[in-house]
């Protein structure tokens, strides 16, 4: 079409002009082909405004490379540059200012959080290298993201391993490694293990896991020993090679019912920096019996031999297994409930009981949305794969020590389609890597609840076990949630709570208490006082809040230490008190590993097309960029409709020609 608009032009163009110049021939115009020549312009001009009122111009732009540069903001960095920080900073400020010439240079921070306003401050609490990457990689890569440059120790405490992380990047991936790669002296309680309730009058054990870097030929004994008196032992520590891990075991006798407070210790090593890796605690629970499960399935499936199988071997639970035709009539002798597949197809079962409840194919969801856990929008009729990653600020309960290394070759959950909309008090423990929904939830309640949004468990557990050869993980996730729901099962008509035992100091303390009257209905008309005091016998008084029938009260953070609290109220001319103990520890997590990583930094530079260089030589990567033939401008082409109405300039030469003929008209007298 716009081929024959412009033929058109042509053509009622050449014919006023043709027109023009015959009849000024007659008239003896002195130059008749030149007002010809102009009127033919006007027609011509006038015609493409009106047959051809929009133009399309096409236009190229230049699209600079970007350089990001993430610089590790973590505790441990102002360790490792120690004197040389001034030094590092200005070389870093360098190479930016160079790399600002010819790159678009982005400067981010990190730690546990991603800082994109605040560089070289060296505060954040904890380390994610994985998550700062993937955040670099999904906000600029589609913005020709040419390098990153990843400035850091190596040291990670959160997130997953980054060489392992499969990201679509074309680009290059620079390391400057921070630190000293050269081994220290360090001893560390890497990790505890031991079960969070044991049945009274039973042995258990608690046990260690030691790793010691350059210690070679220290020769002591690694003592346990329960706080505030109690049990004691000790197993000799023989270290005989330059890099070693040992665990050790120590079995203890359940005599006493109630919590108790065990502390695992390392004697520091001559020559030890770091001494605060030393040390772990971890809390124990004796109760005078066993709590009983009930696991009912709509269907037989190999999630319930993985459930079983992970439960097995532990004295405080009696699991009871059944199918949804054979659901005992009576509940009340179980006081913990696993729901699988269930309810399924018009079945409504609502327990008040505190429930796991785990999504399968055909579960219906309505007596779920009931229990207000979450809000489930699903089709469990359509089930879908989603790969699970771990909520690094989850905090109900303490995650599995390995568990990053674990989930990064864990298959995917079989979920059903659909959207999950959490309770405001739900804590996430799992959620999809793809769509960032909820997989697995705890809600802390009266009765708590529980909920995993899909089937595979016992996928979990084979993987772990072919890739690590054992099922640590994936069983303390299943045993740690049957211990969240059985934290608040038991008769006691007043009860004082913590969510957990251990607290950082950076954290606030917060309790729960509830009292039950002779019906067993919890409520909350007397007022109820705790008294907190530390190791020293300082003691400080609060008076717990009323909320909805229960209590609750935050007193804030506390120093490092041991600490008691006693609880007491009256109801009905009795007198009640709860009592127990906690710890607050100083967690620097970014002080358990020292120096730098530098295989791991090679490994995550050679993988994305980069090189690694010592923090001293940072400058140099400015030749490293710009000789990288990847990184280049990349020149977009763009089309802009330009409407003809818009360019004033187009009127002024209409009109510019058509007065230059009627000028040269009256000039020539030819009107």
């Amino acid at each position: 079409m716009e081929i024959i608009f412009w033929l058109l032009a042509i053509l009622l163009s050449l014919a006023a002009g043709y027109w023009v110049y015959r009849a000024d021939r007659k008239r003896a115009v002195p130059y008749p082909w030149l007002t010809s020549a102009l009127r033919a312009a006007v027609v011509f001009l006038t015609c493409i405004l009106l047959l051809t009122p929009l133009i399309i111009v096409k236009k190229n732009d230049t699209q600079k490379p970007v350089v990001l540069f993430l610089q590790d903001n973590s505790e441990s960095i102002a360790t490792a540059l120690h004197r040389d920080s001034v030094g590092y900073r200005k070389n870093a400020e360098e190479l930016l200012k160079k790399l600002g010439g010819d790159y678009r240079v982005v400067k981010w921070g990190f730690g546990n959080t991603v800082q994109k306003d605040t560089l070289f401050d060296y505060r954040q609490p904890a380390t994610n290298i994985s998550q700062a990457i993937t955040e670099a990689i999904e906000y600029y890569g589609q913005q020709n993201l040419g390098a990153v440059i990843l400035a850091t120790d190596g040291r990670f405490n959160e997130g997953s391993n980054p060489p392992f992380q499969d990201l679509a990047y074309q680009g290059s991936l620079y390391t400057v490694a921070i630190g000293d790669s050269a081994m220290q002296k360090d001893l560390r309680v890497s990790a505890v293990y031991a079960n969070k309730t044991v049945l009274l009058n039973s042995q258990f054990e608690i046990k260690a896991d030691l790793v010691a870097d350059g210690c070679e030929g220290y020769h002591d004994r690694v003592r346990l020993r329960e706080v505030n008196g109690g049990t004691s032992e000790d197993e000799p520590l023989n270290i005989t090679t330059e890099a070693f891990d040992k665990t050790v075991a120590f079995t203890v006798k359940a005599d006493r019912i109630g919590l108790h407070h065990y502390v695992i210790e390392a004697p520091e090593v001559e020559g030890e920096a770091n001494t605060n890796n030393n040390r772990k605690d971890i809390f124990v629970e004796v109760v005078s019996e066993k709590k009983n499960i009930l696991l009912l399935a709509a269907a037989p499936h190999p999630d319930i031999n993985a459930i079983r199988d992970a439960l097995s071997g532990l004295e405080s639970y009696a699991l009871t297994i059944k199918t949804a035709d054979a659901i005992p009539a009576d509940l009340s002798g179980y006081q913990i409930i696993i729901l699988h597949a269930l309810p399924a197809g018009n079945q409504s079962q609502t327990v008040k009981k505190p429930v796991w409840y785990i999504v399968g194919n055909g579960t219906n969801i309505a007596p779920i949305n009931q229990a207000q856990v979450a809000t489930l929008n699903v089709n469990t009729l359509n089930l879908q794969n989603n790969f699970a990653q771990y909520n690094t600020s989850f905090n109900a309960f303490t995650l599995p020590p390995n568990i990053h290394a674990v989930m990064d070759k864990i298959p995917p959950l079989a979920s059903p389609a659909g959207t999950v909309q959490p309770a405001a008090n739900a804590l996430v423990l799992f959620s999809s890597r793809s769509s960032k929904q909820p997989l697995w939830l705890l809600e802390q309640r009266r009765e708590p609840q529980a909920l995993l949004i899909g089937e595979g468990l016992w996928r979990w557990r084979m993987y772990e076990y072919r890739y690590f050869k054992s099922h640590q993980v994936v069983d303390e996730l299943i045993r740690q949630t049957i211990s969240f729901l059985a934290a608040n099962v038991n008769e006691v008509p007043f009860r004082v709570e913590l969510s957990k035992y251990i607290w950082s100091d950076r954290e606030t303390v917060s309790f729960g208490a509830y009292l039950l009257n002779a019906s067993n209905e919890h409520v909350n008309t007397p007022d109820v006082q705790l008294v907190v005091a530390d190791s020293a016998g300082n003691k400080q008084s609060y008076d717990f809040e009323k909320s909805g029938d229960a209590y609750k009260i935050n007193i804030g953070t506390r120093s490092s230490g041991t600490y008691s609290y006693t609880a007491k109220t009256i109801y009905d001319g009795k007198s009640y008190t709860a009592s127990g103990s906690f710890s607050v520890q100083n967690m620097p997590v970014e002080m358990m590993e020292s120096g730098a990583n530098y295989p791991m930094l090679y490994a995550l530079a050679k993988k994305y097309n980069g090189s690694l260089v010592p923090s001293g030589q940072i400058t140099s990567l400015y030749d490293s960029i710009r000789l990288n033939n990847i990184i280049k401008p990349v020149i977009q082409s763009r089309e802009e409709t330009i409407p003809l109405v818009d360019w004033k300039w187009y009127f002024f030469l209409i009109l510019l020609f058509a007065v230059a003929e009627w000028l040269l008209r009256k000039y020539w007298m030819a009107q």
